[in-house]
């Protein structure tokens, strides 16, 4: 049992009963992570079976985010073998949870948010090449691949025509030469509220260990199109608004043109919501987690809008429809 194992690794550390280790979280991956109070205060124990995880990555990057004036937790003890790591704790407050509480969905969203993308722009700027995986065409279609497969034949039940099969994957094609075009920077990859922590400073960023060299527009998705929680487009634009002009004064290469980069943004959200649709379903096929079968139907919403609203994706709004059962309808087309 890795618990009991993880209970004796912490012992010579911080001698204490087997029942003082709690669950802290859990995530989409085999990493657990549990909460312990110790005489320097509450610290997290993540255990990440290295059969499974790679540490390695967890701390390259956690160096590298930390040196780019981002607050990531303190590593302070790692037994590399085990696959066990003790860290700094943020406490118990995501940004979902700070945005979920009556206060948090009014004004104080615009400082979590503004704060969520000053970090953003820290992480980007510290960019060079060659120091993270490339995020590139081959990795961006595998991931669209397990909607398809995932999401659309394993949960939904639904087999396509050949027609489908060909439109999906022509529109696919064309998706992924116009985020070909966009600039590269480090990519957190999964920056979303359930990953920033209120903290001081804040955020406090996790889960960055998958982090690669990608589309500009990815994390902004990511946060500002996120599959725990929606905004008004109005307050959206703001927001992405607000980023690209600290980014570009940051020399971050988005773009002159807030309108392209807006685009790229949308596209870009249709690639990630494809994904987050194949895993969401994965998730609950495969592995029994159930539990993000909730909030589809905010990611189909994403996805939708901006198939309606483009006019080189719009062949992929009957096939949504159809996977959907929803009647047709126009809608704008740019």
């Amino acid at each position: 049992m890795r618990r009991q194992a993880l209970h004796q690794w912490l012992t010579p550390y911080y001698p204490m009963p087997f029942e003082a280790i709690r669950p802290a979280s859990s995530d989409a991956s085999f990493r657990r992570y549990f909460r312990v109070m110790t005489p320097e205060g509450s610290r997290i124990l993540m255990d990440a079976p290295p059969d499974k995880e790679d540490c390695h990555s967890f701390v390259r990057v956690s160096r590298l985010f930390a040196e780019a004036g981002v607050h990531v937790p303190r590593i302070l003890a790692w037994e590399e073998k085990l696959g066990f790591m003790m860290l700094e704790d943020f406490g118990e407050t995501s940004y979902l949870s700070a945005l979920q509480t009556g206060e948090g969905r009014g004004r104080g969203a615009d400082t979590l948010y503004g704060n969520a993308l000053g970090a953003l722009v820290q992480i980007q700027r510290a960019s060079r090449d060659g120091v993270l995986p490339l995020y590139d065409r081959t990795l961006l279609q595998r991931e669209i691949d397990l909607f398809p497969e995932w999401y659309v034949q394993k949960h939904l039940g639904i087999v396509w025509t050949t027609q489908e099969r060909a439109t999906f994957g022509a529109v696919v094609q064309g998706l992924l030469e116009a985020i070909d075009g966009q600039a590269r920077v480090w990519v957190h990859r999964d920056y979303h509220t359930r990953n920033l922590m209120v903290a001081s400073p804040d955020p406090g960023v996790l889960d960055f260990q998958d982090a690669v060299q990608g589309p500009v527009t990815y994390d902004a998705v990511s946060l500002l199109k996120d599959a725990y929680i929606d905004w008004e487009e109005t307050r959206v634009l703001d927001w992405l608004v607000r980023y690209w002009e600290q980014a570009r004064a940051a020399g971050i290469p988005v773009g002159e043109d807030f309108g392209a980069f807006y685009q790229d943004f949308e596209w870009m959200g249709v690639q990630r919501h494809l994904k987050v649709l194949g895993i969401f379903a994965r998730l609950a096929q495969r592995d029994g987690k159930t539990g993000y079968l909730a909030d589809m139907p905010r990611v189909e919403k994403y996805l939708m809008m901006a198939c309606r609203r483009y006019k080189a994706l719009q062949p992929l709004v009957p096939i949504l429809e159809r996977l959907w059962q929803i009647p047709s309808r126009t809608g704008y087309t740019f």
